[in-house]
């Protein structure tokens, strides 16, 4: 009797009836568009355009637009839209998430809005989960009509962004089309090059404006833990990773360390800290100079107990690559960090790759909300609808299906041990081949995936097995998944992107039966999975086959649980199927969504940090490189070097301290190449110090002006700036990662750590800006006009700088490095400057030897103060080594 109350206050529900309006609107311009010639319908993409110019907003030629697209689709690829597949355009034009069940046609819906988006000539994207479906969805793959036959055919264009593309000029003609597809990586990756690159021409991407998300909770939830990261060598010795590796299984568990599986860490006993000095010869682990050997230890130890080969990495072709674990899908490329992968490496006894040092970075969470709009569309996001509100203010709305949904989803079976569940699991599968259902049979892993292909073939049951290590093959298993008879064992990677369809004569034996082994820690998971049965009104059903013994049962849940069936004194085979122990699994399911959760949202909290860093330097590197003319700021900041140093050795009042004039004159030397005497400041008034200094100066720099040439000068300053930022830069993420790590001790004090992060980070923050300035100052006080040999173009050398091989530039109007991995993601760049830092980030100023091509050398500086060696404790008093402080990059 409360049915109409409760209707009205779904909001969904209220939300969808607002669009039928408008829905109405478009279905009534379908007559008088079926009647325009192909060149006619062509032809409202220049009135679009033209009503925009004239101050129309998208949305007032919303209706008009939308029809288009629908008669355009009929005529180039003959497909048209639903009117619910108008209301999920509606949805995504508005900036939010569409949630819409398997086979409702997502692909077809995105081509309205972005269609609409991309009027304006600002750039609509479309970002995909890899690389096959950005083409698939774009150009068209097999039986598969692509939306560029439609977008073109409105005479807009079209790009991709694939891996495989490696020049610079691809890239930018790609992005400079009306829209893009393209992988969620490789615009972040992109977007990283681009703010690394050394001339203008070198950046590919435009303003981010319009965005639509395939996939969406995918994307901006499951792949937000890890950010990307462009990386380059460390210097770290690869032999201590073996040398550790040899002595863990020399340790027991429970005596030597303890294991925490739900935080994926390990902690050494006391007992297991002894164990370890004793077998490393060390003295104190926890002597500072020991630091290093702890952190690999605990890595080797994680490496060992909680990092399994077939489930969470395999190794091919004597690498090690992570599985995805929320897709199954192989990571090429991708590297875990902190030490973590070389510890893997050494465990599987394969070469252990350098350790990488963070050069760029960006999380996806703070790459996507640089969008101007933001939109997405997933088959299941309800159960992440807070984090999307929190995180990027998407609104999640449900649009119905166009026919109804009558798949039966059955409660879950529970078993005690996995071999119970297993048997059980094979009897149902032997049942549904001779009925000839299909069955798609979802795992967890790899392991799990083959050790059920096993268990079938001694059955002599038929059948398909589709994980990682067949990725090649899925779209031919997947096509034939929903044949009679077919059994196909797949991992999660067959609950992305699929679209299974029924074979003759399945409809009568049920439709396709999906399977699954195990619940995910994510209710999304397992309803991805649940929705490739079920499409577009067929016939259907799912069911989970769970055991006492599966990991989130032994994990998370539910003691009550494990309690009430060990008082049941459940036989041999037995199982439990109730909808209050689903509920119960439920609940567990959420308590791990929430913390979940609450771990990325404190990720993203430590990110904001770095990204309002991150904007002030990715800006002052943008307007260098767009040419503006920075000789203002250079002046700007010589004023303020010899303020601060004037005022911090000659005081207002009273007489200097000793050796402070001395001291003042020496940084005059060093960082101007001005030779001053203590005895020509001391006879000046304090005032007229700091003024008679920069006064000197800018007489110096207008002088050097005059004898270089004021354009050439520019273009130095402009060389010196870019390099200076990028090699402090590399510097400060060095810094702010060790800061990160070590924050939480500030717990211990009664401090809030991300308080301290924020007060730290800054300070650190503010010390690379000074250090920016002093450096770039430094440079262009140093540089020396010079006459240039005949096969020498260079015009300027820098004082004390030695002479090495040129750098290679491969943005130079030429492609990116060779076989670069998928995503550019963490790993050593080929080809790149500084062997992996892209476009002259973390060159040292030694190796900036000029302008032009070819180095010279110039007169060498006498080294007024004694060398600090690498290994050398800092001289800053930081108490860390030379090399791991001031004499990081250098």
């Amino acid at each position: 009797m409360f049915g109409w109350l409760t209707r009205i206050l779904d909001h969904n529900e209220r939300e969808i009836r607002k669009m039928a309006p408008v829905v109405r609107r478009i279905n009534e311009r379908e007559p008088d568009l079926k009647r325009l010639s192909d060149t006619e319908l062509r032809g409202k993409t220049d009135e679009f355009r033209d009503r925009l110019k004239r101050g129309e907003t998208e949305d007032d030629i919303l209706p008009e637009a939308f029809a288009v697209v629908r008669e355009a689709a009929v005529r180039s690829i003959g497909q048209r839209h639903f009117d619910v597949q108008l209301m999920g355009g509606i949805i995504l034009h508005q900036g939010k998430i569409a949630e819409m069940k398997t086979g409702e046609g997502k692909t077809l819906v995105a081509a309205l809005p972005i269609y609409l988006n991309a009027l304006s000539g600002r750039g609509a994207h479309v970002i995909t989960v890899n690389d096959f479906l950005a083409e698939r969805d774009s150009r068209g793959k097999g039986d598969f009509m692509g939306m560029a036959n439609i977008y073109e055919f409105l005479g807009l264009t079209v790009g991709c962004l694939l891996n495989t593309m490696k020049d610079t000029a691809e890239r930018k003609k790609a992005y400079e089309t009306d829209i893009t597809y393209g992988k969620n990586s490789e615009f972040g990756f992109d977007y990283l090059r681009d703010n690394m690159a050394t001339a203008g021409e070198y950046i590919v991407q435009r303003k981010l404006h319009y965005c639509i998300v395939d996939e969406v909770d995918s994307i901006l939830i499951d792949e937000a833990r890890t950010p990307h990261i462009i990386s380059g060598p460390a210097e770290e010795s690869t032999q201590l990773y073996f040398d550790i590796d040899r002595i863990i299984p020399r340790l027991a568990a429970e005596k030597d360390y303890k294991i925490d599986e739900k935080l994926k860490n390990v902690t050494l006993t006391e007992e297991g800290v002894f164990n370890v000095e004793k077998l490393l010869h060390l003295e104190n682990l926890y002597d500072e100079r020991n630091i290093d050997v702890l952190h690999h230890v605990v890595q080797a130890l994680r490496a060992h107990t909680l990092f399994k080969k077939e489930t969470d990495y395999i190794v091919k072709e004597s690498k090690v690559v992570i599985v995805d674990e929320f897709t199954g899908r192989l990571m090429p490329g991708r590297r875990w960090s902190d030490g973590l992968h070389q510890a893997i490496e050494a465990k599987e006894r394969v070469k252990i790759e350098e350790e990488n040092q963070t050069m760029a970075t960006v999380t996806l969470q703070n790459y996507f909300r640089m969008y101007e709009k933001l939109a997405g569309m997933t088959g299941t996001a309800k159960t992440e609808a807070q984090e999307f509100a929190e995180i990027y203010r998407l609104e999640v709305l449900t649009v119905p299906t166009n026919q109804p949904m009558v798949r039966m989803d059955h409660a879950d079976q529970v078993f005690r041990t996995e071999r119970e569940k297993f048997n059980a699991i094979i009897e149902d599968l032997s049942d549904c081949y001779e009925r000839g259902q299909p069955v798609l049979v979802g795992t967890t892993s790899i392991d799990k995936n083959e050790k059920l292909s096993g268990m079938l073939k001694r059955r002599g049951v038929p059948h398909e097995v589709l994980n990682a290590k067949q990725e090649e093959r899925e779209a031919a298993i997947i096509a034939n998944a929903g044949q009679a008879k077919s059994v196909t064992i797949a991992t999660n990677m067959a609950g992305r992107g699929t679209d299974i369809k029924l074979g003759a004569g399945v409809a009568d034996v049920g439709g396709l039966y999906v399977l699954g082994t195990e619940r995910n820690e994510s209710r999304r998971i397992d309803n991805q999975l649940r929705g490739r049965s079920g499409r577009q009104g067929d016939p259907g059903m799912s069911r989970y086959y769970l055991s006492l013994e599966d990991d989130l049962l032994r994990l998370f849940a539910v003691e009550s649980l494990q309690k009430w069936m060990g008082k049941l004194g459940m036989q041999e085979g037995e199982v439990i199927e109730h909808p209050w122990v689903t509920k119960a699994i439920e609940r567990a399911q959420k308590a791990v969504e929430g913390r979940n959760f609450e771990i990325r949202k404190h990720l993203l909290e430590y990110d904001d940090v770095m990204n309002k860093q991150r904007e002030i330097i990715y800006a002052q590197r943008r307007a260098i490189l767009e040419g503006e003319d920075i000789s203002g700021l250079v002046a700007g900041m010589i004023d303020e070097m010899v303020d601060g140093a004037v005022g911090l050795h000659v005081p207002k009042t009273g007489e200097p301290a000793e050796g402070a004039l001395p001291n003042l004159c020496a940084w005059l030397k060093s960082t101007f190449a001005l030779a001053v005497k203590p005895d020509e400041i001391s006879v000046l008034r304090p005032e007229g110090v700091a003024d008679t200094v920069k006064g000197r100066l800018h007489e110096i720099y207008r002088e050097r002006e005059d004898a270089f040439g004021g354009e050439q000068v520019r273009e130095l300053e402009r060389m010196v700036m870019l390099n200076v930022i990028d090699s402090e830069w590399k510097n400060h993420l060095y810094n702010m990662d060790r800061l990160k790590e070590g924050i939480g001790l500030a717990a211990y004090g009664q401090k809030d750590p991300l308080i301290e992060y924020k007060r730290e980070g800054f300070t650190m923050f503010s010390a690379m800006l000074e250090s920016i300035k002093q450096k770039t100052l430094e440079v262009l006080f140093h540089v020396k006009a010079i006459v240039p040999h005949e096969e020498t173009r260079r015009p300027f050398a820098y004082e004390g700088w030695e002479e090495r091989p040129a750098l290679p530039t491969p943005m130079a109007g030429g492609p990116l490095p060779p076989t670069a991995p998928e995503g550019f993601p963490p790993g050593v760049l080929p080809g790149m400057p500084g062997a992996g830092m892209p476009m002259g980030m973390g060159m040292s100023m030694e190796q900036l030897q000029a302008v032009g091509s070819e180095g010279v050398k110039g007169t060498p500086i006498k080294r007024e103060t004694p060398k600090v060696g690498r290994n050398d404790p800092c001289p800053c008093g930081s108490g860390k080594k030379y090399k791991k402080c001031h004499g990081a990059g250098k």
